[in-house]
């Protein structure tokens, strides 16, 4: 479909986007849906720390694994990642992937600032691609709000 479409624009730039998952196999399919769907810059990391170190590279939203374990047991997991990004970069947007379906996960991720919560499966990319979507119709909708008020 030809047109706007606010997920292939930010101002004429690309969005940046970090997907980390330590599941291999999900991070690369992933990876690939928005690769083919999107117009992203689009970087990955199997581990936490990975996507720590990186925060200076700036993405616009980290799509972020809840448990981050199957590397090595001692890796941070999902929600000591998210608050280490917070504590870097309060405003950027982290939705958290889990295979829990589970209503105390997502509120814990809730709790710990996530913008959203997806579990796992076949529709997890449209879910994503939605969020994403309203990320930015938010962001818009703050630029047009603070604009206003500063002229007030």
């Amino acid at each position: 479909m030809k047109g706007y479409n606010p997920l292939h624009m930010k101002n004429q730039n690309k969005i940046q986007l970090f997907l980390v998952d330590d599941d291999a196999l999900f991070l690369r399919s992933l990876e690939i849906e928005f690769q083919q769907h999107t117009d992203f810059v689009i970087e990955t990391y199997a581990t936490g720390e990975l996507c720590i170190e990186n925060l200076s590279h700036n993405p616009d939203v980290i799509i972020l694994d809840y448990i981050l374990d199957s590397l090595e047991k001692k890796a941070m997991n999902g929600i000591e990642t998210l608050d280490k990004i917070k504590a870097v970069n309060p405003d950027i947007p982290v939705v958290i992937l889990s295979c829990q379906d589970n209503i105390e996960v997502a509120v814990d991720c809730m709790h710990h600032k996530a913008f959203d919560y997806v579990r796992k499966s076949e529709t997890a990319f449209l879910r994503l691609q939605k969020i994403i979507t309203t990320i930015y119709q938010y962001k818009k909708l703050e630029k047009e709000l603070n604009w206003y008020m500063d002229r007030m």
